[in-house]
């Protein structure tokens, strides 16, 4: 099977890459080149182009056809209107990473299955998702054109610290400094491994069931808040100083975080896996976040020169909780 990912060097399609090269598909990665360091694949095939110019991928894809065709690096009407040029009667199936936080905010109903409603009225990102996903179905209905869609959630790998401030609530933490926690911390949240997602997504590569089909990819473990921070400090052997900030409030002083939390973080989100177990039998996920965050502390310890504190939302975090020193601390 040949398999092109447009992109294919980020958090997840990194480890989708290997998983896919490990069962002997014959992978290409088409990108700029820029970012292959950092998550190195050996037995990819790395096609340089931009997939924002169309002319220069067309003549950089010329002569190649795929089986699968995964786009991870769609998310706004234009890029998939854009891949609908590049491969329309190119490829078998086009299969676009979408997200799970395109699922009805807050949700009227646990747990989230595939049928619940796409209704995003918080985070810009997530609409745009929601649009690119409805262009697909336009696209199946006029021409038959082969799309799969795939929501992942919060999906983490090594180098990502998946706290508000990530990296630098990290080192907040180490230093002793109070870190926000979004409500009260006792929401529930999903975390899911990236190795543990890779067999879902390679295991929907050419399967002809999963054309006009959508999917999330989860973990089965759910988690408040409070715990993930814990989860935290315990790797790093320090006591965590916890302030709880309504989402609201602190999407006031920092819009970027506060979208991301008001559109998703801010709500439970417990996932039924029940489509893609029926879809991929052997999708099992065996990664616990108790596991992840231990790997993660690891590589930060391990790779100081790779991360960068960031100051601005240090200063964001001392500002909001010396506005707030009222609210509760643990």
């Amino acid at each position: 099977m040949k398999v092109l990912f447009i992109g294919g060097t980020g958090v997840i399609s990194s480890a989708c890459s290997e998983l896919a090269v490990s069962r002997g598909i014959e992978l290409f990665h088409l990108n700029r080149g820029k970012s292959i360091g950092l998550r190195k694949i050996d037995g990819v095939k790395t096609i340089i182009s931009d997939i924002r110019n169309v002319a220069e991928t067309k003549r950089a894809l010329q002569g190649h056809t795929f089986d699968v065709v995964v786009d991870w690096i769609a998310y706004e009407p234009e890029h998939i209107q854009n891949s609908l040029a590049l491969f329309s009667g190119n490829t078998g199936q086009f299969l676009f990473i979408s997200t799970a936080s395109a699922y009805q905010k807050p949700p009227q109903k646990l747990p989230i299955t595939e049928d619940t409603p796409l209704d995003n009225p918080f985070w810009e990102y997530s609409r745009k998702k929601i649009a690119c996903e409805n262009l697909l179905q336009e696209a199946y209905a006029k021409n038959g054109f082969p799309y799969t869609i795939v929501r992942p959630s919060h999906t983490y790998d090594k180098t990502k610290v998946p706290m508000i401030g990530g990296y630098t609530a990290l080192q907040r933490m180490k230093q002793g400094l109070p870190v926000v926690v979004p409500g009260d911390g006792t929401s529930l949240w999903t975390l899911t491994h990236h190795r543990d997602f890779a067999v879902g997504l390679v295991g929907l590569l050419g399967n002809a069931a999963a054309i006009h089909e959508a999917f999330h990819i989860t973990s089965d473990e759910w988690l408040p808040w409070n715990n993930i921070y814990r989860l935290f400090a315990q790797a790093l052997n320090v006591e965590p100083h916890l302030v709880h900030i309504p989402s609201e409030i602190i999407a006031k002083y920092d819009k970027a975080i506060g979208d991301g939390l008001l559109g998703d973080k801010a709500h439970s989100m417990i996932f039924d896996n029940t489509k893609i177990r029926k879809f991929v039998p052997d999708f099992n996920p065996q990664i616990p976040f108790q596991t992840g965050v231990k790997e993660i502390v690891a590589w930060q310890e391990e790779n100081p020169g790779l991360q960068q504190f960031d100051e601005g939302v240090s200063t964001f975090m001392d500002r909001i909780v010396g506005d707030f020193n009222g609210w509760l601390v643990h």
